[in-house]
């Protein structure tokens, strides 16, 4: 890594969302833990609201249109990711019940108690685990549920070198059982906690990234700060195999009391 002084909130988030966008998923995750988390959730009906915050262009998001009936609202802060976000929609015929809309995860278009589950997966550290946990529940009917996934640390201690990358980008990163506190003094009940298994950062999120960095540098050509994102990714991606027994992610699922 040329410079491990840089973190990913010091690019710019245009060449970000054009990085990402070639993706599926804009993070570790998989449909098979997607389905596992939303095996939590009790009741769902067809009324059911559900929201995606950070929704990128969707990868996740269809998969639970897939296995419930309710509406989905996406909100991505990437115009991009949500256009993508819908053609995906539509191209899965869920366009009657599945929309993106652009927005900001810390301003969100809803009405106070309006939703049944909000969704998110690799998203909170954007806006703080606490502080986002306590955003969000104001727009959760009682009882309703949040799903999310978020890095967290497996030891109490940890090399030096992955320490500083995730403090570094996630300064409020802690372990499990910190996570689980954290989420009942923002005042929901503990569902369920769960590890994403290690393909879910191999499989669905590194190894497609290789097949996206060439044409990626090729549209940027020119762009020193698109070789050192490539470079920032590829560190990210050499870090997890090196120190994946110290962390990873962890899906919560959460119910407001």
């Amino acid at each position: 890594m040329a410079n491990d002084e840089i973190l990913i909130h010091d690019f710019d988030p245009d060449l970000i969302c054009d990085y990402f966008g070639r993706l599926e998923r804009q993070g570790p995750g998989s449909p098979e833990s997607t389905v596992r988390a939303l095996s939590f959730i009790d009741d769902l009906s067809n009324e059911l609201k559900i929201a995606d915050i950070a929704c990128g262009t969707g990868g996740q998001t269809m998969v639970l249109a897939q296995n419930t009936r309710g509406t989905i609202t996406g909100v991505d802060i990437c115009p991009d990711f949500i256009e993508k976000f819908n053609v995906n929609a539509q191209k899965f015929g869920f366009r009657d019940r599945v929309k993106g809309v652009v927005g900001s995860m810390d301003n969100l278009p809803f009405q106070n108690e309006e939703l049944d589950v909000i969704w998110s997966e690799g998203a909170i550290a954007n806006i703080g685990f606490e502080k986002g946990l306590n955003y969000l529940k104001r727009f959760l009917k009682k009882g309703g549920y949040i799903a999310l996934t978020y890095e967290s640390w497996f030891t109490d201690e940890r090399p030096a070198e992955i320490e500083k990358f995730w403090v570094s980008a996630v300064p409020e990163m802690s372990t499990i059982a910190h996570n689980i506190s954290t989420i009942q003094k923002a005042g929901y009940s503990l569902v369920a906690a769960f590890t994403l298994p290690e393909k879910c950062w191999t499989d669905t999120f590194f190894i497609p990234q290789k097949a996206i960095q060439k044409a990626f540098l090729e549209k940027n050509a020119g762009s020193k700060a698109a070789v050192t994102f490539v470079e920032y990714m590829k560190y990210e991606a050499e870090l997890y195999s090196k120190y994946k027994q110290y962390y990873g992610y962890v899906f919560y699922i959460g119910k407001k009391i």
